[in-house]
């Protein structure tokens, strides 16, 4: 374990001071963000939000997977969503690729054949932002009360602007 030498040094430094517990999971500002992995991304601060505020879902490309619909049933019926921001971001690697050239790349990256693997790549951002609003909206265990909204987030300016 060496190799996390690093990491559970500094995590110990946090622990050593840690007074974020006993929260009770859930939602205190009743959000949830489905957004992408980008480490780019901080989505607490981005909307003035704080531990305990949000529930968070990440993936690549920040779309609406079956896992991401999980969790937002999950937060709106036992853990206190009552909006839920969908939010891609600007410069996403997966608007950037065909799924023939990643698994070209990841092909030669892992020195194995990858054209079995899928990687959801987005070929038009705001359509499949919309289209993923929608399944949100139209999911039949996700409440109508509860909000939903897709957002672009501008990596370089950190402004989100609605997608209508």
């Amino acid at each position: 374990m060496a190799d996390f030498d690093d990491l559970m040094e500094a995590n110990r430094a946090f622990a050593a001071n840690f007074d974020l517990g006993g929260f009770d999971g859930k939602a205190h500002a009743g959000v949830a963000i489905v957004t992408c992995m980008d480490s780019r991304i901080d989505p607490l601060a981005m909307l003035g939000l704080h531990h305990g505020d949000a529930k968070i879902f990440r993936n690549p490309g920040g779309r609406v997977t079956p896992q991401a619909l999980e969790a937002l049933v999950l937060g709106a019926h036992l853990l206190g969503v009552e909006r839920v921001l969908i939010v891609p971001h600007t410069r996403c690697a997966m608007t950037q690729h065909s799924e023939a050239e990643l698994r070209e790349k990841i092909g030669e990256s892992a020195g194995v054949d990858a054209s079995w693997q899928t990687f959801g790549v987005i070929d038009d951002q705001v359509t499949r932002l919309r289209e993923d609003v929608q399944k949100v909206r139209s999911h039949p265990l996700i409440p109508a009360s509860i909000k939903v909204g897709g957002f672009v987030y501008d990596v370089d300016s950190g402004l989100m602007t609605p997608v209508p």
